[in-house]
């Protein structure tokens, strides 16, 4: 003789209203969002990319503004004529900090060392100084993420942070009070129906 339980209880989450389907998309698509930038910026960084945010037009049309280009290092001497690479100009040239430019001339100073000379890629003509690369290794362009880096920029911004930390936790707090009132109302259902 078998017996069958007087009911069956499966559980299947339904939102309870379009307020409620419309969380739920926006809280997947804010933690894929957040998921996503997360692995752009720790995984290139594991296999040994080194990243930069391109902040001039200098090379508009191939890597445009707020763009973030991801360096592999090489060995100097695999640096062929046509390679991107980031580096630091010579001091007293113009630009201050790191820049992404393309080789366009490769030959040797009036000591013999390898020298090189770049250009930006929206620019008319090569930049005007020829540099030498003291270190054995230089930084080469590998790939880039268009416009991801105007993200990075605004959170080197505090407040822009505390927002980015503060909003998802409000969000996960705001849902927690949600479901607990639920919790409590259908507790509160249950034991009037037992009354």
């Amino acid at each position: 003789m078998t017996t069958k339980a007087a009911y069956e209880y499966h559980y299947r989450w339904e939102p309870g209203s379009s307020r409620g389907r419309f969380g739920t998309v926006l809280a997947t698509a804010l933690c894929a969002a957040c998921l996503s930038l997360a692995g752009l910026m720790l995984l290139p960084g594991l296999l040994g990319y080194q990243r930069y945010v391109i902040t001039s037009g200098s090379m508009t049309g191939t890597y445009d503004r707020g763009s973030i280009v991801f360096d592999d290092v090489v060995p100097v001497s695999d640096l062929h004529v046509g390679d991107a690479i980031t580096y630091t100009p010579p001091a007293g040239s113009g630009p201050s900090g790191r820049i992404t430019h393309r080789i366009v001339w490769i030959g040797s100073d009036q000591f013999g060392r390898r020298a090189l000379r770049t250009q930006g890629d929206a620019n008319e003509s090569a930049d005007p100084w020829t540099f030498t690369l003291d270190a054995p290794t230089q930084a080469r362009v590998a790939f880039h993420v268009p416009y991801v880096g105007y993200v990075l920029s605004a959170l080197a911004i505090r407040q822009a942070r505390m927002l980015l930390i503060g909003l998802p936790a409000l969000l996960i707090a705001f849902a927690i009070v949600l479901g607990f009132r639920r919790d409590v109302r259908k507790a509160a259902m249950a034991t009037e129906a037992r009354s």
